[in-house]
């Protein structure tokens, strides 16, 4: 049984009074306002609006998340490398290796807040994907390294390229999803770290037992051979497939855009900031938040297999 979307004039039985009745799909209309959406946000009443996001789920999530899982699997490629007599082969004494893990994070700090300025004057398509072919050739030539000095420069240049990535899916995010949207994609990101991690021991473990000594390389150099060229491959289609702003999106009809554009403007109203990219970066040294952030990241200690 159903009821029309209306609302209807009755007359009071005591006299000529017009009443405005309030019939169950208004009710049902308030309702829907409250609901829990697919994505854990408040739900949204506008069919459209609704398939728009479904649409940019389907898009720019699966290749964000490709991307993210092979960041961190480039990254990981040395401890698997060291279960694999890399120490040996390169030489490697004392803390030499400790040395070479933690110089990524070097280059990665120099470059995340220039990075971050320059991104939002560029296409993040093009620059994201650059970065990536940046970053898998790097992870390739590692193979071709023969002592500390050249696996040092390496991961300080890894370091440097990867560094881009992530802050740069974030803020490709928080202009195609709203404050209440972001959470839930942010988290389903995230997962490509995890999941990165729980697979390099494998990846290295089937790459050394299939690999190891053919055509005179030894399993670790084959290992950042074949990821280096996974991930270069993937960052070709992050050229076609990563959006770079509502507006200019190719998969997106001319409706769409417009709705995607007018959804972000709602979002922002009354909270978009005003000045230069120096200004932004001002406003982010002088928030306590920023700070506290950092602390948090610094008490995030990633694990390495142990020798």
């Amino acid at each position: 049984m159903t009821s029309k979307t209306e609302k209807s004039q009755g007359t009071h039985p005591d006299g000529d009074i017009k009443v405005d009745v309030l019939h169950d799909d208004d009710v049902k209309k308030d309702i829907v306002r409250v609901q829990g959406d697919y994505s854990g946000a408040v739900a949204k009443s506008d069919p459209a609006e609704i398939a728009l996001v479904r649409k940019l789920d389907f898009r720019i999530m699966p290749i964000l998340w490709a991307m993210y899982f092979l960041n961190y699997l480039d990254r990981n490629a040395l401890p698997q490398a060291r279960l694999n007599n890399l120490e040996k082969d390169l030489n490697l004494k004392g803390l030499q290796y400790n040395t070479a893990i933690s110089i990524l994070f070097v280059g990665y700090l120099l470059m995340q807040v220039p990075s971050n300025m320059f991104l939002t004057r560029t296409r993040p398509s093009i620059y994201m994907s650059v970065c990536m072919i940046i970053w898998a050739s790097i992870s390739a030539a590692t193979a071709g390294v023969k002592n500390y000095s050249g696996l040092v420069a390496c991961r300080f240049f890894l370091g440097f390229a990867e560094a881009p990535f992530y802050p740069g899916a974030l803020y490709l995010l928080s202009i195609f999803y709203t404050r209440k949207e972001l959470a839930t994609r942010i988290s389903l990101l995230y997962t490509g770290q995890v999941v990165s991690t729980g697979c390099s021991g494998l990846i290295a473990a089937a790459t050394f037992s299939t690999l190891d000594g053919a055509r005179g390389l030894a399993g670790w150099q084959w290992l950042f051979i074949i990821e280096g060229a996974v991930t270069a491959l993937v960052a070709m289609f992050g050229f076609f497939l990563l959006p770079d702003d509502p507006s200019r999106t190719r998969w997106l009809t001319e409706a769409e855009r417009a709705l995607a554009v007018e959804r972000i403007r709602r979002d922002t109203v009354g909270k978009q900031a005003q000045g230069s990219t120096w200004d932004g970066l001002k406003q982010a040294c002088q928030d306590p938040r920023t700070w506290l952030f950092c602390l948090m990241q610094n008490l995030h200690i990633p694990l390495t297999p142990s020798p």
